[in-house]
């Protein structure tokens, strides 16, 4: 398994699996380099070690815009997901727990491929659903995996975490959304080509500030970062106990966030 292509910026970039002791090293190194993670928060590479022998993911992205070949002195992101099961009648499905990109190479699609690559992989193997964890004042993240991915989102989970050492968290409960990518779904697929999916009526929309990101970096300013945080914890968590899901995502002229709310209901797993 093993793609490239050309950023818009001209980097050529290349998509495999991770190899070796080295390459899952560096994806250690990339976590701390993106979140500013301290040692009881990063992932350690026994951890990745175990994830590719349990039936995991670690798919790295390597720049070979030089024509070097890829190893773990050129790795700038990766993704990793954990095979997992849920619910009475369990069907497994692949948890995706992080995906990072180092900062001189945001902004790039980069994110993007490495979600489709791990969607293709996952999807030979015979998964049809893969989640994962967002925060959701970050209006970046959730434009990418709402409205470009078609995720959609049925649950909120307040302090997911606990405390994180995280220089993004701004020091923020770590309040997360669940994403559920259905893999196989005429959503996804509808999104993924470019065609406009079949949007259920939208009947409630949560606003995230678009000052939020210096909102939380600011000593001065967070409290108006937990303030927006609760305000919507209260929104999404009364929304979807009322049996709406997160089906569409935009930002407004002003560059806010919205959250677009409305039925849905899962896809037969038949």
């Amino acid at each position: 398994m093993s793609k490239s292509f050309i950023t818009p910026q001209g980097q050529t970039i290349l998509l495999r699996a991770c190899q070796g002791f080295e390459e899952l090293d560096a994806c250690v190194q990339t976590q701390i380099d993106v979140w500013g993670y301290s040692d009881g928060d990063v992932i350690p590479r026994r951890v990745f070690i175990v994830t590719q022998k349990i039936g995991g993911q670690v798919i790295g992205a390597f720049d070979v815009s030089d024509g070097s070949p890829a190893t773990y002195k050129n790795l700038i992101g990766f993704a990793m997901a954990l095979p997992a099961v849920r619910g009475n009648a369990p069907k497994p499905y692949l948890h995706s727990h992080m995906l990072a990109v180092r900062p001189g190479y945001r902004n790039a699609g980069i994110g993007r491929r490495l979600k489709l690559e791990q969607r293709k992989e996952a999807m030979d193997r015979g998964f049809r659903l893969m989640e994962w964890t967002f925060d959701p004042l970050e209006i970046k993240n959730s434009f990418l995996n709402i409205h470009r991915l078609g995720a959609v989102v049925c649950r909120y989970t307040p302090n997911f975490y606990g405390v994180s050492s995280s220089r993004l968290q701004g020091g923020l409960p770590t309040d997360r959304l669940h994403a559920e990518w259905w893999m196989q779904s005429g959503r996804v697929e509808a999104i993924l080509s470019g065609a406009p999916p079949e949007t259920p009526e939208i009947q409630q929309t949560i606003l995230v500030p678009r000052e939020i990101s210096e909102w939380k970096s600011s000593p001065e300013a967070s409290d108006r970062a937990l303030k927006v945080q609760m305000e919507n914890r209260r929104l999404f968590q009364e929304a979807f106990s009322c049996g709406l899901a997160v089906i569409g995502f935009r930002t407004d002229a002003a560059g806010n966030g919205i959250f677009e709310l409305g039925a849905w209901h899962e896809p037969d797993p038949a």
